[in-house]
């Protein structure tokens, strides 16, 4: 049986770095478990205990045992999950030192146990020898772990609106929120304090983490509680603090975001933007309302785009920058104010362009960051050696730009260093 330890210390009230298991190799249920601590320079009770001669505290010993134990009461195979705490602690002994490089094996055996407590002796090994042992005495509580609605499991502490909708295998997480205009898909997870709010249609296998707000009002002072809408496709990660808000009257009523996109810490996509299918957004980047961002784009970390600009297809956004002009397909736009530095070349070959794609491309944009856009477009069109889908598209998408595109080159000096 596979065992979660990060879930199962839940239950113990545990979160990094306070975990102390690394890993479970022996399991009996309901008797006996043997589980292993790798003791590492970089834990942080030993820039205090004690410097220049790291020892682990005989009280971080005891919570070792006593996270063990509770893996060993929760996954009895007694069908309800349970939360343990320690009771008391008797017979302790601490036969050696425990330091940097040690490898603990703890083994854990249960003793006598009552509805709500449970004694087990527990000992702490380096190699064959003895470290620590003790007598553990744990309280056990007994609940059950989900709400009644079929195969979705909802933690207690969770508020989840009657009216909402709900796919079999979705986990929601401790103190999260779903609000009553929720349709969430199968198999998601939707992480500890985030709050999901609607109207918002999601789908499949997305990934919630902590602290993510999804569904919530405009940030737009025009917006006055019209009916909007978000809409996100299937198996997308949202990780910690990001924020999705749903549309507005006045920019067509919905967001939409595709599938297979990933969307890094504080990133944020504003009311009524459309993000496709395998983007990835870096740390805190930002959008503006009514942006569109093509499929494969990348935005990395702390850039931002102005609103009503568009992202092409596979274009790569460098970090820190910001863009006001639609950013060109298969190109590299960075700074503030963004310019172009080339094609997306790695971009490209991992997605497995041809390479006469890629060199088609490239001659192209030297038509356009060497003569006046119009001039470069006619140049583009009139040679016959470079016809084919991918420049067909960068050429309609410069005509049918409502803001124009980022086609400024950057200064020979920062050339030379791109180059180098």
């Amino acid at each position: 049986m596979s065992i979660n330890i990060p879930e199962v210390l839940d239950r113990l009230c545990y979160r990094y770095p306070s975990a102390l298991v690394d890993a479970v190799t022996e399991h009996e249920p309901g008797r006996r478990v043997v589980a292993y601590k790798n003791v590492t320079v970089s834990e942080e009770f030993f820039q205090g205990h004690f410097p220049g001669a790291p020892l682990m505290p005989g009280v971080l010993m005891i919570e070792t045992l006593a996270q063990v134990a509770t893996i060993l009461l929760t996954q009895s195979g007694e069908g309800a999950a349970s939360r343990a705490y320690l009771r008391g602690v008797d017979n302790a002994k601490f036969r050696l030192p425990v330091v940097p490089g040690d490898r603990l094996r703890l083994e854990v055996t249960m003793g006598s146990r009552r509805a709500r407590l449970a004694r087990a002796h527990a000992r702490a090994f380096i190699g064959e020898d003895v470290a620590a042992e003790a007598d553990l005495l744990i309280g056990v509580v007994m609940e059950p772990r989900s709400t009644g609605r079929a195969g979705v499991t909802i933690d207690l502490s969770a508020v989840v609106h009657p009216g909402a909708v709900i796919g079999a295998g979705t986990v929601v997480g401790p103190h999260a929120v779903i609000g009553e205009h929720v349709r969430l898909g199968r198999d998601c997870r939707v992480g500890a304090s985030s709050v999901v709010d609607g109207p918002s249609e999601i789908g499949d296998g997305n990934e919630i983490f902590p602290f993510v707000s999804i569904g919530l009002i405009p940030q737009d002072l025009k917006f006055h509680g019209e009916p909007t809408k978000l809409v996100v496709g299937n198996r997308n990660v949202f990780r910690e603090f990001v924020t999705i808000h749903r549309g507005t009257a006045g920019g067509g009523g919905v967001t939409e975001i595709g599938d297979h996109n990933v969307f890094m810490a504080y990133a944020h996509v504003a009311h009524d933007c459309h993000v496709g299918n395998h983007t990835i957004f870096g740390n805190a980047a930002t959008l503006g309302g009514h942006v569109t961002v093509e499929d494969y784009a990348t935005i990395s970390a702390f850039s931002g785009v102005h609103q009503f600009c568009r992202v092409g297809k596979h274009a790569f956004i460098g970090g820190f920058s910001v863009i006001t002009k639609d950013a060109l397909p298969f190109a590299k736009t960075v700074g503030n104010r963004a310019r172009i530095y080339g094609l997306n070349t790695i971009g490209l070959v991992r997605r497995k362009f041809s390479s006469d794609s890629i060199t088609k491309l490239r001659r192209a944009y030297r038509y356009l960051l060497h003569s006046n856009t119009s001039r470069a477009l006619a140049q583009i069109e009139r040679d016959p050696s470079l016809k084919c889908d991918e420049v067909q598209y960068v050429v309609d998408f410069i005509r049918t730009s409502s803001r124009g595109v980022g086609l400024r080159r950057p200064s020979r000096r920062l050339e030379e260093v791109v180059d180098e």
